[in-house]
């Protein structure tokens, strides 16, 4: 089993961003020091929800500053990004660090992001998987060019070609997050493991991993990768000695977080976007995942992993808001949870 921390660079009512990215920084430092695996990296755009806008840029810093550790994008958007751009990025890193990087990909939302950057609710809402297939390919192959909807250019050389890292992998690894059906069979199809989110439990993650492998099977992905695919579960962990304790930390500073959050949402195009009760949104998130005493977290690790055959983790550890806290958090996932996990 592979644990590592899902780092969003919240800001929390009262912060500034320089506090809110400071933490993420110190937050990844310790992950290497309590023996995590990985530090998985969010992305957003003019909201306080997450002051991270280039989940890749941030990644190159962490890389940088650690020697175990790998580090992934949660996700990187891409609709808002030119794949090839993307791809010559994560190739450096991947050469650079030893391997250490993982690409995780999405759609992202129907944002004023895709305003601000050209992109336009068509590359949201129709031209992702011409985006993924682009990216895919400068990550595999020795030369590309494109002839799609969205993009077209020459072949051209992939300089550097991923498979140029001194080491056995061919490329960096990638994955997609997957919200809906059209996007586990759109990962399925290309043999991508996939990044579920935290908003759902074990049934509905258990269900969505049953379809990526039926899908699979359908189009001819070999077995052995199928049997291989390591999808990745995100949840939410906040350790304390007494789970009443550990939810109350979560309950007292989350609601304010997700409020500011999710109201700077602007959509695109002026459509009405439901916002989930932020109290009630974190209690629910509170029952799905470790949340409470070490052995309680282990346990929770441990049954959604039989239950749903997922053998990765990105948990959210910075839910206290507090720099200290967060430390502290990390810590005990590494020194009192891990070690029960096997």
């Amino acid at each position: 089993m592979r644990v590592g921390s899902f780092v969003l660079a919240a800001r929390f009512p009262g912060q500034g961003e320089g506090e809110a990215l400071h933490r993420a920084v110190r937050s990844a430092e310790v992950a290497e020091e309590a023996g995590l695996d990985t530090v998985w990296l969010a992305e957003h755009h003019f909201v306080p929800y997450g002051t991270c806008p280039s989940a890749i840029t941030l990644a190159a810093l962490l890389l940088g500053r650690t020697r175990r550790l790998r580090v992934g994008t949660a996700v990187s958007v891409l609709p808002t990004v030119h794949p090839v751009a993307l791809g010559e990025q994560a190739a450096l890193l991947h050469i650079t660090s030893g391997g250490r990087f993982t690409l995780g990909l999405g759609r992202g939302g129907p944002w004023v992001d895709l305003e601000v950057f050209g992109a336009g609710l068509e590359a949201y809402e129709k031209g992702f998987p011409e985006s993924l297939d682009l990216l895919v390919r400068w990550l595999r192959e020795p030369s590309v060019g494109a002839a799609g909807e969205r993009f077209r250019f020459r072949e051209v050389p992939v300089v550097p070609r991923p498979s140029e890292a001194l080491d056995e992998a061919e490329g960096p690894e990638v994955v997609l997050a997957c919200t809906s059906p059209a996007s586990v069979r759109l990962a399925a199809e290309r043999g991508l493991p996939m990044l579920l989110g935290m908003h759902i439990g074990d049934e509905e993650k258990a269900e969505m991993v049953s379809l990526w492998k039926r899908h699979a099977r359908a189009c001819g992905r070999p077995a052995r990768e199928i049997h291989r695919a390591a999808h990745v579960s995100a949840g939410v962990c906040q350790i304390a000695d007494r789970r009443t304790d550990a939810a109350e930390i979560l309950t007292k500073a989350m609601p304010g977080w997700l409020r500011q959050g999710l109201e700077a949402h602007v959509t695109v195009d002026g459509r009405q976007r439901r916002m989930r009760d932020p109290l009630a949104y974190t209690e629910l998130l509170c029952g799905l995942h470790p949340v409470g005493p070490p052995r309680l977290c282990a346990d929770r690790l441990a049954a959604t992993s039989e239950r749903t055959g997922i053998s990765r983790f990105a948990l959210l550890v910075e839910g206290s808001g507090d720099l200290a806290a967060t430390e502290e958090n990390v810590r005990r996932l590494g020194t009192e949870v891990l070690p029960q996990l096997g």
